[in-house]
């Protein structure tokens, strides 16, 4: 298992980061797309829609929302990404009694739409800055961080449970040795970075790493109602796409929503 993570991860992390550094907008909006729609399908999946055309029919129906998001104002599809991720904590929070209220495929599906449009809504715009490259490694090192301070503080000093019913494996002290490690980033990478100040460089920092964990918790929560490990066995050692992406389909957007607060 290990050395079919490690193949997988030494393949794809080139291509991520060829994507990142060397795409054009739009030939790296086309890039992401693809990934979104490989979501897409796993998420069909998630919704309890098993059979192939039921999957790639949602993956275009995902498609048309993509383009639709082109044609509307990008602030209020985040807008709207904050309010499904603030939605999301109380779902989280609440599991199982919450299930009443989005065990329906159809609730799930359109679920779909609020939790993957907006991801690439915002890694399109975070590409469109004219800091991009530094502002999207940025966010990947600040969820990686999180993930990776996470899981030491949680398996040498966890004791607390995060949402037992949820992640059983996640403790609340591995969300602050997350915390912890993702300042430290930021801390490194303020003076390459487009925040003047130290401030609301933490603030957000501290944020993106509090919604990748929700993120990460709300696909798990999915997950668990679906009765499934993964989201599909696509990448060998690493389940599917939507197993590497749940903590960034929340920071991604709620990263760029901030940045464009800030901005004003």
């Amino acid at each position: 298992m290990l050395k079919q993570r490690v193949i997988t991860a030494l393949i794809l992390a080139p291509i991520a980061l060829c994507g990142v550094f060397f795409l054009p907008l739009h030939p790296f909006s086309l890039f992401i797309a693809g990934v979104i729609l490989i979501g897409a399908w796993e998420w069909a999946n998630l919704a309890g829609f098993s059979a192939q055309p039921a999957r790639i029919g949602y993956s275009l129906s995902v498609a048309l929302a993509l383009f639709g998001a082109t044609q509307i104002s990008a602030q209020s599809i985040l807008w709207s990404a904050l309010g499904w991720w603030l939605l999301a904590l109380g779902l989280v929070v609440s599991y199982p009694a919450s299930a009443g209220l989005w065990r329906s495929s159809l609730v799930r599906l359109l679920i779909g739409y609020l939790v993957l449009v907006p991801a690439w809504v915002g890694l399109v715009l975070l590409k469109s800055h004219p800091d991009s490259w530094i502002l999207i490694m940025f966010l990947l090192f600040l969820v990686w961080g999180a993930d990776v301070g996470a899981y030491f503080a949680g398996k040498y000093l966890g004791r607390h449970k995060l949402a037992p019913k949820v992640s059983p494996k996640k403790t609340w002290e591995g969300v602050l040795g997350g915390i912890v490690t993702v300042v430290l980033v930021a801390l490194v990478a303020q003076p390459y970075l487009p925040f003047k100040e130290l401030g609301p460089l933490l603030g957000v920092t501290v944020f993106v790493a509090l919604v990748s964990v929700l993120g990460d918790l709300a696909e798990s929560m999915f997950k668990r109602e679906r009765g499934i490990k993964d989201s599909s066995q696509l990448l060998p050692g690493h389940g599917g796409i939507l197993d590497r992406i749940d903590s960034l389909t929340a920071a991604i957007p709620l990263f760029a929503l901030a940045l464009m607060v800030m901005a004003g």
